[in-house]
């Protein structure tokens, strides 16, 4: 039994249910269950749908799990569907929910004080003109998502747009982090992956920027028992650390060239993986 915790397109799941697992798929978006489950129909009762948000999967599945799977960040059905309000390449409304509740992108952008605003953009994008970003959003409180780009345009001057992505592409991310809680989200799940999974089971979580990858490789590190020593300098005490998981994977696994060439969106991708011991 395993929980793929990102639904989605229901790929991953196709997968395993195709080599015999049962799994429980778990997403907030209830258009991303319909497909799935649409899509997974002939695997019967071996396949679950789940409402619900992976973080919460210790209550969302009541026993212990062979494998847990999350493939973190925005799924490509919503990023391609311009009414979601995910892409920067469409015009859409301003929404970016990756679930039917809670507040929209645009509804966010209107309730924050600029100086948080401002500091959204900057610690969950990397954005180094996030307060004259913030400024222009909150100055013209964009309901599009080209309007929102256009925002974003005027506040970083011509000479300083990246050369290799969008200029807005910061912005976007940062946005769509804070309205859907990804980390937040995430931070649930590594805490819960010890309770949901059975000794010998397997958790493998796919990350695709610093911040998604980061929690994830020191959560992994202090399950396996290699997180820093904490006992403090000059002190003769040898710390015994019990690890309760091994590393399947030393160092992240990331796309080769052919997967990159054929799946663009692979390029950022890194996954993590470790075991539970019995």
């Amino acid at each position: 039994m395993i929980i793929d915790g990102t639904l989605g397109g229901g790929g991953h799941s196709e997968a395993l249910l195709a080599a015999g697992a049962t799994v429980y798929g778990i997403d907030r978006d209830p258009r991303a269950l319909e497909a799935a489950s649409a899509r997974l129909a002939r695997f019967g009762e071996r396949f679950h749908p789940v409402k619900g948000e992976f973080g919460a999967m210790a209550s969302l599945v009541p026993m212990k799990v062979q494998g847990v799977l999350l493939d973190l960040g925005v799924s490509s059905p919503q990023l391609d569907q311009p009414s979601r309000g995910f892409s920067f390449m469409h015009d859409g409304p301003l929404d970016m929910r990756m679930g039917d509740q809670g507040e929209t992108c645009a509804e966010l952008i209107a309730r924050l004080p600029e100086n948080e605003l401002a500091d959204v953009i900057y610690q969950y994008g990397d954005e180094r003109f996030s307060r004259h970003i913030a400024r222009e959003l909150k100055a013209r409180l964009p309901q599009t998502t080209f309007a929102a780009v256009d925002a974003v345009k005027r506040a970083v001057p011509r000479g300083k747009w990246p050369r290799d992505i969008n200029v807005a592409t910061r912005t976007f991310q940062a946005l769509r982090i804070a309205v859907n809680r990804e980390l937040e989200n995430l931070e649930a799940a590594l805490a819960a992956i010890p309770q949901v999974l059975a000794p010998g089971g397997r958790a493998a979580i796919i990350s695709f920027h610093s911040l998604e990858d980061r929690p994830v490789k020191k959560a992994f590190r202090a399950l396996c028992g290699e997180g820093p020593d904490q006992t403090p300098r000059g002190l003769p005490v040898i710390r015994e650390t019990k690890a309760d998981f091994v590393a399947l994977t030393k160092k992240a696994v990331v796309a080769g060239e052919a997967e990159a060439s054929n799946n663009p969106r692979a390029r950022s991708a890194k996954l993590r993986a470790v075991e539970k011991l019995s």
